[in-house]
């Protein structure tokens, strides 16, 4: 599939590439590279992104609802405002990472390194809100 210019496959290499509001609902970009990239309000619910580079990408407000993340890297990623609902970030790097708002209800988080990460005004996995 070719959204906005890019090829969205398995370990695409897609670092700092603009994405942002695009459609990519159930895309396959296990192991990509998307460092950097802009991915402010796009749809990647049902997406895999296994093992998939996401540091510094910008998923501001991103549908990631059933997105498959483990094992991603996420590190200082700015995921403020995202709706992560059955997410599965398990293994997933978050660190320094911003949360800020985003709705993290029922997704797994088992063995995520969560270091340093904006939780602020944030959903939790057990519906609660981070203070």
């Amino acid at each position: 599939m070719i959204v906005n210019g890019y090829q969205i496959e398995p370990g695409a290499k897609l670092s700092w590439a603009d994405l942002s509001g695009r459609n990519l609902s159930g895309a396959d970009l296990s192991g990509a590279n998307l460092h950097g990239a802009d991915l402010t309000e796009a749809n990647l619910s049902a997406a895999i992104l296994t093992k998939a580079d996401l540091s510094t990408a910008f998923l501001r407000e991103a549908n990631l609802s059933g997105a498959n993340l483990s094992g991603a890297n996420l590190k200082e990623a700015n995921l403020m405002s995202a709706d992560l609902t059955k997410a599965d970030l398990s293994g997933a790097t978050l660190t320094d990472a911003s949360l800020m708002c985003a709705n993290l209800s029922e997704a797994i988080v088992t063995y995520a390194q969560l270091s340093g990460v904006d939780l602020t005004a944030a959903t939790m996995p057990d519906g609660t809100t981070h203070e």
